[in-house]
């Protein structure tokens, strides 16, 4: 059966066997690790995790054609489910300590890593998550403060993971060739991160900061706190500074600060 990768769900196969072998490699999959594989394609980093023979292999596919491909090609060797990674519940994992591989459709990459940032005991759920970005949006994931690509991505992502970038990919290690660069990174859930009661409450607080990232912060400041100047001074922050003057650190006490005022 000859697939066409649809470009509607952002279907670009990594065919490099290097690359599929090093990425498998980073997981260090042990024969009782429960691994999920999100976006496996036609399978062929599915081939190579299963070589490494871990206790239980499930892959999550949206389009029903390469289901067909998948089950004829693996059988019973893993368990294969056909829907929205956006809409599956991941509760039957918590605790599991599992590991992720993903070749994320870039159109929906970031919607994927704040769907997991939001889980609760993240650290319980995933052992660590080997995924491929799009390099510009890896390198907002991995970016410091006072840099261009630092931003509400930046934040959200180093608040629960400790993450580092493994490799560049050019676009030719895939079919079809993608127009961009991608990135493989690892990502590790932190045993100890600032507690805050909602991630969504953070979402909200660098959303406010970043929509107008030129303008100083006093602004956003207003809108949140009422009394934003004492809050500056609370927080020893400079107003006349910019959003991306601002350490991760510093947006997480801000949260911090905003959700005493929702109680």
């Amino acid at each position: 059966m000859k697939i066409s990768p649809k470009k509607s769900l952002g279907q670009n196969f990594l065919k490099d066997k290097k690359i599929l072998n090093q990425i498998v490699s980073l997981g260090e999959i042990g024969e009782n690790d429960t691994v999920i594989e999100v976006g496996p394609g036609t399978g062929n980093l599915t081939e190579e995790i299963l070589k490494k023979k871990p206790k239980h292999l499930t892959v999550i596919e949206k389009d029903k054609n390469l289901i067909e491909i998948l089950k004829n090609k693996f059988g019973d060797k893993i368990e294969i489910i056909n829907e929205d990674i956006l809409k599956f519940s991941h509760n039957k994992y918590i605790n599991k300590e599992i590991i992720i591989f993903g070749n994320l459709p870039y159109n929906i990459s970031t919607q994927i890593l704040i769907k997991w940032i939001r889980i609760k005991k993240l650290k319980n759920f995933c052992k660590k998550f080997i995924l491929l970005f799009q390099k510009e949006v890896a390198d907002r994931i991995i970016a410091d403060d006072n840099s261009k690509n630092y931003g509400r991505l930046s934040i959200l992502s180093s608040w629960k993971l400790n993450i580092k970038k493994i490799i560049d990919i050019k676009p030719y290690s895939f079919y079809p060739s993608p127009k961009v660069e991608s990135s493989l990174l690892i990502l590790e859930p932190k045993k100890n991160y600032y507690i805050l009661e909602n991630s969504k409450n953070l979402e909200h607080i660098t959303n406010i900061f970043f929509n107008q990232r030129r303008k100083m912060i006093r602004r956003p400041m207003k809108v949140i706190f009422k009394n934003f100047e004492e809050m500056a001074k609370t927080l020893s922050l400079d107003l006349n500074l910019r959003p991306q003057n601002l350490s991760k650190l510093t947006y997480y006490k801000i949260c911090s600060y905003y959700e005493k005022l929702l109680k």
